[in-house]
């Protein structure tokens, strides 16, 4: 499979498929973007690929950018499980890694240097612990020697890091507000703090480190929202601006042994500043500001009942949430999904409207009126006249039931005398 994959690479490339194929493979990377050809998102997503190849190109990155058309080679969209369009996958040695967020150049970028380079990268100076900590919000920290945990460190890494970034160091690199109880250890920062793994209390590492690679609070877009619903946790969204200082202050109270710090470990915290994603999903217009709190193993969401005043406000509602006895609206039920295609339907179409209002009218404007003209040419359509003898031609004479000549009748419907028979 993956040498078959790298022939198609070479002929993309416009290399000639040799045994140099393995060399391409194991040593060279792409990344690549599914595509068809009648697909819109592709064709609007092609300028964002080619401003990727060449800002890789002028970074002297030894990425290789490309496309495949999976209608021409069907095997290999078969092989990976193309399902949507475009899907973009970054292809290192033998391992294939999904790209699964925005659709942007900066996004594309980041993802690709961090993916392309090793898995997990060394931290070797307390200079370029502070470099790594003041570009990125959030990495995870493997401190400390060879050890078991340390090989099912490298492991999530090389599951996980499409999402986050991965760093060994020793303990002398690290800030001097960190405190370990035990080394080996592994250490996530983030938030302007860290929290260490504790396999007793946690669990496995990967778990683990799934649910911690969200920063507390921040900014949520589509993709992040679906990746955080995949942890089966409800999410906390609000108005960025507006409520944020709830937020701030809900933060900062929970101690440990309290209610509330239960509430903080079952619920992930995010904000938005727009509210289409979310007019979309509930199918109305929310109030902005807005509070809500989303399920999204299955699309519900709860709303709170009465305005968000106070901490205590909020911490009723969030209880109720957790103990259920908040109302729990939407679902993914086929009724609730048929809604959602409708509105989102309906959606399209208004935008539509605004957005071109001409070319709109035009698109449905055109095969409404052939419809209204086939129907209208079909009940004003005149019925044939009956056929008539040709003149000059001789009529049949009718026949009775019985096959034989009927009896000319006079117009009163008297037969015809001999003498009448004579005269005729």
């Amino acid at each position: 499979m993956l040498w078959f994959l790298c022939c198609v690479i070479c002929l993309l490339c416009n290399f000639v498929s040799c045994p140099l194929c393995w060399y391409h493979a194991f040593f060279l990377k792409y990344i690549l973007q599914f595509y068809t050809p009648w697909c819109a998102y592709c064709h609007t997503f092609e300028p964002i690929l080619y401003e990727v190849g060449a800002e890789l190109k002028s970074m002297g990155s030894p990425v290789n950018v490309g496309k495949i058309d999976t209608t021409v080679h069907t095997s290999i969209a078969s092989e990976f499980n193309i399902r949507g369009y475009p899907t973009i996958k970054l292809f290192k040695g033998d391992l294939s890694f999904d790209y699964k967020g925005p659709r942007t150049k900066d996004a594309i970028i980041e993802f690709t240097n961090r993916v392309s380079g090793p898995v997990v990268k060394p931290l070797s100076s307390v200079q370029l612990f502070q470099h790594v900590m003041s570009h990125h919000d959030l990495i995870f920290v493997y401190i400390g020697q060879e050890s078991l945990l340390k090989k099912k460190y490298y492991k999530a890494a090389t599951e996980y890091i499409v999402h986050t970034y991965f760093f060994t160091a020793s303990e002398e690199v690290l800030p001097k507000a960190v405190t370990l109880q035990d080394v080996p250890a592994i250490a996530v920062f983030k938030d302007g703090t860290y929290y260490l793994y504790n396999e007793i209390v946690d669990g496995d590492l990967s778990f683990w480190i799934n649910r911690e690679r969200f920063p507390s609070y921040f900014q949520i877009d589509s993709f992040s929202l679906y990746q955080m619903g995949e942890l089966s946790k409800p999410v906390f969204l609000y108005k960025h601006g507006e409520y944020i200082y709830i937020i701030y202050i809900l933060m900062n109270i929970y101690t440990v042994g309290t209610e509330s710090i239960q509430t903080l470990c079952d619920i992930s915290f995010g904000y938005m500043d727009g509210n289409e994603y979310i007019n979309g999903l509930i199918m109305g217009e929310v109030e902005m500001p807005f509070i809500i709190v989303l399920n999204m193993t299955i699309d519900g969401y709860c709303l709170p009942e009465s305005t968000i005043e106070t901490i205590e406000d909020l911490l009723r509602f969030l209880n109720s949430v957790l103990d259920g006895s908040a109302k729990l609206l939407g679902g993914n039920g086929f009724l609730q999904h048929t809604k959602r295609v409708f509105n989102k339907a309906r959606s399209t179409v208004v935008s539509m409207f605004q957005a071109a209002p001409f070319f709109s009218c035009f698109v449905f404007g055109l095969p409404v009126g052939i419809v209204v003209l086939v129907i209208w040419r079909t009940c004003t359509a005149v019925p044939a006249d009956d056929e008539k003898p040709m003149e000059g031609a001789t009529a049949s004479p009718a026949l009775d039931a019985h096959g034989r000549k009927a009896k000319e009748m006079q117009p009163d419907g008297i037969e015809k005398t001999s003498e009448a028979k004579k005269e005729d």
